[in-house]
């Protein structure tokens, strides 16, 4: 297929995985893959099974050193390795170094976008290389591709509900009246909370998302530490008894304007867009001329969030080889 992009994936985590899996079926060809460990690197592509199977069992994903990522033959580099704050590396380095390249950057690690919006944006400027980033929002719901289709100018505002895992937790809670810790540890056991969730109870991953959202509306201006956040930990199975008695639920809703970003637990309607149950997600965004438009899914996953990088691969400019 004349119109496929050749992928050099960094960071082989449940989305680099996925990436890698369904390239194929999105007309892309993988030629490298890496994790922190070694890389596969092949210009006809890479064997993914093999890659992957070698991971699975404990073994680097291949035999190259990682940086040899960036020697490949490759359009765009699939940034999926952990978000990191403050200084966001070592993903920026490597968005930067890929641009500075002249190749198209798709970022699922939220921490570039996050922390050095206008760095990063500086660089893409600079480049004949385009940066994307999806992912970064709502897992497979299409947040930054609805933005940009209206235009960020159109839009006022955006909310939602942008963690699953707390979203999970405040759903048991008033379904089944218990408390924040008993329902934490069966998260745990289910696999939809981390041993440590401090990341998702306490609201960063969801201010990390509206901080991003706040940058596409602003063109820039945010990082974490500007975004007013309050976790989940303190909410009490009595004050969902009560918001339920006035046909209300609580959601932990990050809200993203040119102005900030707002993150903590909300009364919201019961049966109100919003409140959305389990590990979903839901985005609301307000715009000028098209009223509220919202969008629900799957905010985390491996598949669900390759799907969104795999779409932004998709709008990006075909290659001009042969």
């Amino acid at each position: 297929m004349g119109t496929g992009h050749r992928l050099a994936i960094l960071g082989a985590g449940a989305v680099g995985r996925s990436v890698a899996e369904l390239a194929g079926e999105f007309g892309h060809e993988v030629v490298a893959v890496a994790d922190s460990s070694g890389a596969a690197v092949d210009a006809d592509g890479i064997d993914v099974p093999g890659a992957l199977e070698r991971k699975a069992g404990g073994e680097p994903v291949g035999t190259a050193e990682p940086a040899a990522v960036f020697e490949a033959d490759y359009d765009v580099l699939v940034e999926a390795t952990p978000t990191t704050l403050g200084d966001a590396q070592p993903g920026f380095d490597h968005a930067r170094r890929a641009l500075e390249a002249d190749r198209h950057v798709v970022l699922a690690n939220k921490g570039p976008v996050a922390e050095r919006y206008e760095e990063l944006r500086a660089v893409e400027g600079e480049s004949a290389g385009a940066l994307r980033f999806e992912a970064t929002v709502g897992g497979a719901i299409p947040v930054l591709s609805t933005i940009e289709d209206v235009t960020p100018a159109a839009v006022s505002a955006v909310r939602g509900v942008l963690n699953g895992t707390a979203n999970f937790i405040l759903t048991r809670m008033a379904a089944e009246g218990l408390g924040y810790e008993h329902v934490l540890a069966e998260a745990q056991d289910l696999g939809v909370a981390e041993a440590d969730p401090t990341f998702d109870v306490d609201g960063t991953d969801a201010a990390l998302k509206g901080v991003i959202l706040a940058n596409v509306l602003a063109d820039g201006g945010f990082s974490l530490d500007d975004a007013e956040v309050t976790g989940i930990r303190d909410v009490a199975p009595s004050a969902l008894e009560l918001a339920a008695e006035d046909g209300r639920t609580i959601r932990l809703v990050a809200e993203a304007t040119r102005e900030g970003v707002r993150v903590g637990p909300r009364l919201v309607p019961r049966n109100g867009a919003l409140a959305v149950s389990g590990t979903r997600n839901i985005v609301q965004i307000e715009t000028r001329h098209a009223g509220s438009l919202h969008n629900s899914g799957r905010g985390a996953g491996g598949p669900e969030t390759a799907t969104a990088v795999l779409a932004d691969v998709g709008r990006l400019p075909a290659p001009s080889r042969n």
